[in-house]
């Protein structure tokens, strides 16, 4: 063990397991995650080489091959648990998306939310069993997050009782589906529905794609392999071309809305039940930014104490780099919204399946809440986790470049979700659409419940000049900071909606008024979605009983409060809602509590609990022996085999001749 980190978790404050047991969920969920793991990397079935070596090809084999193995060990051990599943996939592919991503997580839970029981009969369990294997094709090369625009028809033909699909144009084509180049025979394909020479907008179509046992392409069907990306290298991202694909009238999903055989629609209770697999994936991905932000945490963290660099006083030992304190002003931060997130994801998850519960009973109630709750969590946590990692590679210099320190690759698989499932402005500005309508419901009269609650108070948070409004603000207590981020929140949805209302008395549209003040909405948004971080962190500390993890817990929560504050600081100015000297002792509270959190630094990053076959970085080792290791790594390189290397008999020695 290296002497600097083992010096560092001497110093804790806390019990690091105790604190891995509050964010697994209880010691059991942490004994049975650590059997998991155990099981996954001491079986030599997974053994790899390491991808950063091998190119694409080679790293979609060896996927297919792991993911294959996954799915015959799973039914060998019995794992059926949706979240042991989780844990023993991300064991297998630590870090990495795979091809069978989109069939475990969006083509059969696509089939669990919006199938019949006739549906599940026929489909369901083939393709539990593997034997359907499944992608979801939405996206479109010339349409993404705008689901009304996208172009692909299903066309009924009461004649034969089939839809017709087609890809009408070039632009129609779907792009990007993972899985669909090369694995799936099957697609779940979102198409406008058309009956009777009448359009019903966007449903969902099970198209067989590839024959059963040859595995080619079936007739119409063109499809393949995208290229390469930035990242995803292991992920068979397709396109597919529809030439007049015939399915029967049983393979459109028809659990919310149905077509009859006679052609006649049948509409669903509410448009948003064909969007259930896409919040279900949002929700997911919440909780994807807290545990890639909490990798990036761990390995950025692990290193900074063990690295050596320059000196603060002239003769003296280079310190350790996280004793600067702009290390830390980087890191803690980051740190403390890893945490953050991770009680935000759990609270995701919590409300997502209490809500399906209630649709599954037919209450439909919560589902507009939790339709504006995921997207815009998603957008706001998946743009601070991306640029957080990005920060958490260049606060380890040079190293941070290179794939052994593993944050490349965190990145490039990490940034994908602030576009897919919704670009991220596009979330904000469909959030931003709930809270105008649930402000105009609060000056109607109406009384709001739930997560927007705090509109019902817009009359007496009218933004103030700083002499109108007296500032009563406890820097130290986070009831007291959740509620100036609530005001924030309200006062930024009035501006917003009084933008609006300029526009349309300046003759505008109500189309133009909305893209005229689309900034101003996707700020009250992020205002909406920040406030909501900060009250679910607040409210985690009075679930934790241990003094000392709820000590430093409330420390990073403060610390969360008020960069969050500092960052953002105009908008808490011009609504009176801080005076500036209370901005200028926010900054010096921050440098406080920078000095406060560093003795448990290491402490809560090994609280996440990442084994270094889950991390898979060099620089974030547990016992923090980089170097040599390092030195180890780049011997492997594939241009290391030989001494002498091909090119230089083939290319510079020829040179020589020529002189």
């Amino acid at each position: 063990m290296n002497p600097d980190i083992l010096k560092e978790r001497r110093n804790a404050t806390f019990d690091v397991e105790k604190l891995t047991h509050i964010l697994d969920g209880s010691p059991e969920r942490t004994r049975r995650k650590r059997e998991i793991e155990t099981m996954v990397f001491n079986d030599p079935d997974f053994q790899e080489e390491d991808p950063n070596f091998l190119s694409r090809s080679e790293r979609y084999d060896q996927a297919v091959r792991k993911s294959a193995q996954m799915i015959q060990k799973l039914r060998e051990y019995g794992i059926a648990d949706p979240d042991e599943i989780l844990i023993y996939k991300s064991c297998v592919h630590p870090g990495r998306l795979e091809p069978l991503d989109l069939h475990l997580g969006m083509f059969l839970p696509t089939l669990l939310n919006q199938a019949t029981p006739e549906q599940m009969d026929r489909f369901f369990m083939p393709a539990w069993n593997l034997e359907i294997i499944g992608t979801y094709a939405q996206t479109e090369m010339g349409h993404g997050t705008h689901l009304r625009g996208l172009e692909t028809t299903a066309t009924y033909d009461p004649a034969t009782q089939e839809f017709v699909l087609n890809s009408p144009t070039i632009s129609s084509i779907k792009w990007w589906a993972g899985g669909l180049g090369k694995t799936s025979n099957h697609a779940i394909v979102l198409a406008q529905l058309f009956s009777h020479g009448h359009s019903h907008g966007l449903h969902a179509f099970i198209v067989p794609i590839r024959h059963m046992s040859t595995h080619e392409p079936l007739p119409g069907i063109v499809v393949g392999d995208i290229g390469p990306k930035f990242g995803f290298s292991e992920v068979d991202n397709g396109f597919l071309k529809l030439e007049n694909v015939r399915i029967p009238r049983e393979n459109m999903l028809m659990k919310h809305a149905k077509v009859e055989p006679d052609g006649s629609y049948v509409k669903p209770a509410s448009t948003k039940l064909t969007y259930g697999t896409m919040v279900f994936i949002r929700s997911l991905i919440v909780g994807q930014s807290a545990l890639s932000l909490a990798k990036a945490c761990t390995i950025v963290i692990r290193y900074s104490v063990v690295r050596h660099q320059s000196e603060i006083r002239a003769g003296e030992p280079e310190p350790q780099i996280l004793d600067y304190q702009t290390q830390q002003y980087k890191l803690f931060p980051l740190l403390a919204t890893a945490y953050a997130f991770k009680f935000v994801g759990q609270y995701m998850k919590a409300t997502y399946n209490r809500i399906i519960g209630d649709i599954s009973q037919g209450d439909l109630t919560e589902l507009p809440e939790l339709h504006a709750m995921s997207a815009g969590l998603k957008a706001f946590t998946t743009w601070s986790a991306n640029s957080a990692i990005e920060v958490c590679r260049m606060s380890c210099g040079g190293h941070g470049y290179s794939c052994s320190s593993a944050l490349p690759d965190i990145y490039v698989q990490f940034t994908p979700t602030c576009t897919y499932e919704g670009e991220n402005t596009v979330m904000m500005l469909q959030t931003a659409r709930y809270l105008l309508k649930s402000y105009r419901q609060v000056k109607a009269g109406q009384q709001l419940s739930g997560i927007v609650s705090y509109l019902n108070e817009h009359e007496r948070v009218q933004p103030q000049p700083v002499s109108a409004r007296p500032t009563v603000v406890d820097l130290n207590n986070l009831s007291s900071l959740a509620e100036v981020y609530k005001l924030r929140a309200a006062i930024l949805v009035e501006l917003a909606a009084k933008s609006i209302q300029q526009e349309l008395q300046s003759r505008k549209s109500q189309e133009d008024a909305w893209n005229n003040s689309s900034i101003d909405l996707v700020r009250a948004s992020d205002a909406h979605c920040h406030y909501i971080v900060v009250k679910l962190f607040t409210d985690k500390l009075g679930e934790i009983g241990d003094t000392a993890i709820h000590s430093v817990m409330s420390t990073l929560a403060l610390l969360y409060a008020l960069h969050g504050i500092k960052n953002n600081s105009g908008d808490f100015l011009q609504a009176g809602l801080l005076n500036v000297p209370q901005i200028l002792q926010v900054s010096v509270r921050i440098k406080e509590l920078l000095a406060q959190l560093r003795p448990n630094a290491v402490a809560l990053v090994d609280a996440f609990d990442f084994p270094d076959n889950m991390l898979k970085s060099v620089l974030g080792r547990y016992d923090g022996n980089v170097y040599e290791n390092l030195f180890e790594w780049a011997r492997r390189s594939p241009l290391n085999r030989t001494e002498v290397h091909e090119s230089f008999h083939k290319y510079l020695k020829p040179l020589r001749a020529k002189l």
